[in-house]
Order: C-alpha cells, then structure tokens, then sequence
C-alpha cells in the first residue's frame, strides 16, 4: 500500500520555560495576579509572547511582568510579594525577555524603592 500525502496541516504550541526548579502553583502554571496561564498574555496586552513576558522574584514566584509591576506600584501591596507578602525583588537573570527587561527597567528600579521604605 502506497501513501501520498496532498495536504499537510501542521499545528504548534508553546509553553514558556519555567526551569526545572519552579514548583507549579497549586492549580496549574497560572499568574497569581490576573489567573491567565502563562502561556496566555496578561490583561494589559494584546499578543501572549515577548510583549508579554514572565518575571521571576527572588521568592520563587512567577507572574506576568505587566501585572507584578503593576501590583507593586499600588499602596496596597507594600512592594510585597502577593502570594508569600515578603518583599518583592525581581531576579534580572530569570526575565523571560532581555529586550523587556531594558525597557521596563526604571520600573523595577521603582518597584525595589517602594521596598526599601
């Protein structure tokens, strides 16, 4: 028997690389902030991706940049982190995007000010 393949229908999926030491949140790889998955994009934007990148704290935790910059940046949250309430400190190394780190980095100079008061 002889196959011919006419037409061919590739699909794709990606997952960002969470490392082999980020222990997966209780119900699944979501943000602890907006509830998206990773994989998704933040409220805040249009295209899941490098717009839209993973930030890691110096806790372990893992959120949509746009929504931990935005959580730190309100009174309420104190410059903690919003699932352990220890002080928020981004770990550069571990940004999902060099290129959104450069931009968004007078934020989390901003962010670890808001910590040290």
């Amino acid at each position: 028997m002889k196959v011919t393949v006419k037409q061919w229908h590739p699909v794709a999926q990606w997952r960002w690389d969470m490392g082999d030491d980020h222990t997966p949140d209780e119900e699944g790889d979501v943000c602890g902030i907006c509830r998206v998955p990773y994989e998704g994009c933040c409220p805040a934007c249009k295209m899941p991706g490098d717009d839209c990148p993973l930030m890691w704290g110096q806790c372990t935790h893992v959120f949509h940049m746009h929504c931990v910059l935005k959580w730190t940046n309100t009174a309420a949250s104190k410059g903690l982190c919003p699932m352990d309430r220890r002080p928020w400190s981004a770990v550069p190394c571990l940004l999902s995007s060099s290129v959104a780190f450069a931009e968004h980095r007078s934020f989390l100079v901003t962010a670890d000010r808001k910590v040290a008061r």
